[in-house]
């Protein structure tokens, strides 16, 4: 048993890692680039719309490299190891600009390593997405642990999120990438090194690019997980991007205040993954995720409301509470679509399918681009500079307008996915033999 809780923790803390580095980029680059080094809003708006299409092709390539692989340290232990050393160069490059003129010299350096930061993200993320099924081959276990690892996140979220306003007013931007680089690093390479990869047979089939791609292409349900996904994904990540805007230009409140603000979020969500995990295991997987999307959804309507720093704080409680929701049930969801490939086709591809969920999950940037645009052209807002004639109204757009609409394309997509509930590919064959002969009802 203490092996087994071990296994958990050591895999569950990894999420602790991977998600201090992305959370620090993608919460603060417009903020730091466009507010206090005067890049306009349209430019970082280029920078997401490229960074997109880039990581949209990457991501597949990095998944079948990954599941092709054959170590004696196994499949994703040597993209972790190497992999994480770069991303922590790239985070403390970003934000290390150089004194760079205003306009193209400083587009193309934020361009540059915001992409290849980025991508060593994808490949960290997708290959510890695709350990998951492998390590944790039932329900059971997969819902323990990603609630723990869940956890893990939200802590995480806490140190490079909630506190960064203060931590990067004390210390700088680059100093602060230092500190999060190398303590997000270390805990994926302690999770990489620890993680007890299933030794593959060596005359098991490897995947085949062309069949691989063409069996996702033809898998409606992983196109409809991945749509929910991207667009979940795009919400937040706006919301990320917006609350350093709002807390200044809507709320007009101090960093501290700003580290308030974020900590009630996640405080409140890292105490509601209990309530999530419960709720799936009392009323089964999907109707759980649907409830969780409507749950966040509904939230960003009394926030848009919301016009002092006490409101704020009551209304972004809600919205700690739906994230909690989705982020317990999203990976499960994943893992589904992993086990009943490998069920149809009997390959191993989890690194695969994670990359392209992963690409899918990317296509965000597409929509938190059109929203930098939007607000531009709608509200006249250029940079920290030139803030433009609204820049209240500027920042509760990108904060609950555009991401309601987002939230609210999740939760349609989220009504056409069923599963039969099926044994995992490690089950025993007189389970399978059961399930196949009295097939359950879908969720």
């Amino acid at each position: 048993m203490a092996r087994k809780g071990m296994k958990a923790f050591n895999y569950a803390i990894g999420m602790f890692g991977t998600s201090i580095p992305i959370n620090l980029l993608k919460t603060f680059a417009a903020a730091y680039y466009v507010k206090d080094l005067g890049l306009r809003a349209e430019q970082w708006a280029s920078v997401l719309f490229v960074y997109t299409f880039i990581d949209a092709i990457d991501n597949p390539v990095y998944g079948y490299l990954s599941d092709r692989t054959r170590t004696r340290w196994g499949r994703r232990k040597p993209w972790l190891v190497i992999g994480t050393p770069l991303l922590v160069l790239g985070l403390i490059a970003f934000y290390s600009t150089p004194n760079l003129p205003v306009g193209t010299p400083l587009l193309a350096y934020a361009m540059f390593f915001y992409i290849f930061t980025g991508t060593l993200d994808s490949v960290i993320n997708a290959n510890y997405a695709a350990l998951f099924p492998e390590l944790f081959p039932d329900d059971v276990s997969r819902a323990k642990t990603n609630a723990m690892r869940q956890a893990f996140q939200l802590v995480a979220m806490i140190i490079s999120i909630a506190l960064t306003p203060v931590v990067t007013n004390a210390i700088g931007f680059s100093m602060t990438a230092f500190i999060y680089g190398l303590l997000g690093g270390g805990v994926i390479l302690y999770m990489a090194l620890t993680a007890e990869e299933r030794r593959l047979p060596p005359d098991e089939e490897r995947p085949k690019l062309w069949e691989s791609v063409k069996a996702l292409v033809t898998n409606w349900k992983f196109w409809i997980a991945g749509l929910a996904n991207a667009f979940y994904s795009a919400s937040m990540s706006l919301v990320l991007a917006a609350l350093p805007f709002y807390a200044e230009y809507a709320l007009g409140i101090s960093a501290l205040q700003q580290t308030l603000l974020f900590a009630t979020v996640l405080l409140i969500a890292i105490g509601s993954v209990v309530v999530w995990a419960r709720l799936t295991r009392e009323y089964t997987l999907m109707p759980t995720w649907r409830a969780a999307l409507a749950t966040l959804t509904v939230a960003f309507i009394p926030l848009y409301f919301a016009r002092s720093f006490t409101a704020a704080i009551l209304c972004s409680a809600f919205i700690g509470f739906g994230l909690a929701g989705v982020i317990t049930t999203m990976d499960l969801v994943h893992a589904r679509i992993m086990d009943e490939d490998q069920r149809k086709h009997n390959v191993r591809r989890e690194g695969i399918i994670a990359n392209a969920l992963g690409f899918m999950n990317r296509l965000n940037g597409l929509f938190t681009s059109a929203a930098f645009v939007l607000v531009a052209r709608i509200f006249l807002f250029e940079s920290g500079d030139n803030p433009g004639p609204h820049p209240d109204r500027a920042s509760l757009f990108l904060l609950t307008v555009f991401p309601f609409v987002l939230s609210s394309f999740s939760l349609l997509f989220s009504f056409f996915l069923h599963f039969r509930d099926m044994p995992t590919p490690e089950a025993a064959p007189e389970v399978a033999l059961s399930k196949a002969t009295h097939p359950t009802p879908e969720e």
